[in-house]
């Protein structure tokens, strides 16, 4: 019995990653199935709105930032890797309950390329896109501008792979899973909150974990 036992330890990182990639291949091709409710890379769930999702890399990944600035831009994955990288630490929750303690993302934090941009005294909002050509996100220009509000380029010390929202995806730290958008591709600065995707369907636009939903006041930010 401690024979199978060790060799089942020794075994356990393997499978895991053959599953992830089974799964990644799967969530690829039906990502609004099953798959939605399988666990994926350590207790995450793959979750799509679109019925495909492309791939993306450092040749064909672009990432634009527009609306209401100064000086807009489009950055390769090159470019945004180039730029000073923060990590941040924290557990990830998701507004269906499940949640994976300490997780590192690492990447640009937002307010760099707000900056860069020139933003108009004007604006009080930002609005994601993501190369799904679906799901859509916001944030008040005070959330974005905070210190845990990443354009994350790394998971787990990893690179951001497809299935977790990779090459680059937002990473919004206080706030449940929903509001950290997959696959990002634009960043558009607007006069006004457009709630994204999920809040169309009834969901908090502030989303502070354990925070909203009328729970208690939101932080101040």
């Amino acid at each position: 019995m401690v024979g199978l036992g060790a060799v089942g330890l020794a075994a356990a990182p393997v499978l895991q990653r053959g599953f992830e990639s089974v799964l990644g291949a799967t969530a690829d091709k039906d990502p609004t199935g099953i798959t939605s409710l399988l666990p994926n890379g350590g207790g995450f769930r793959y979750y799509s709105v679109a019925s495909s999702v492309p791939r993306r890399g450092p040749g064909d990944y672009r990432l634009t930032v527009d609306g209401m600035v100064e000086r807009p831009a489009t950055y390769t994955l090159d470019d945004l890797g180039r730029l000073p990288q923060t990590r941040v630490v924290r557990d990830v929750q998701c507004v269906t309950g499940w949640r994976v303690p300490n997780t590192p993302f690492e990447g640009v934090p937002l307010y760099r390329l707000l900056d860069a941009a020139g933003v108009s005294p004007q604006a009080r909002a930002i609005r994601f896109t993501c190369f799904d050509g679906a799901y859509t996100e916001s944030l008040t220009l005070p959330q974005a501008r905070r210190d845990d509000v990443l354009v994350a380029l790394r998971m787990q010390d990893q690179p951001l792979g497809h299935t977790h929202g990779g090459p680059v995806r937002l990473y919004a730290a206080p706030m449940y899973f929903y509001k950290s958008a997959k696959w990002l591709s634009g960043i558009t600065v607007t006069r006004d909150v457009e709630p994204g995707y999920w809040e169309r369907l009834g969901y908090d636009v502030d989303a502070w974990v354990g925070k909203s939903n009328g729970r208690d006041d939101a932080p101040t930010v």
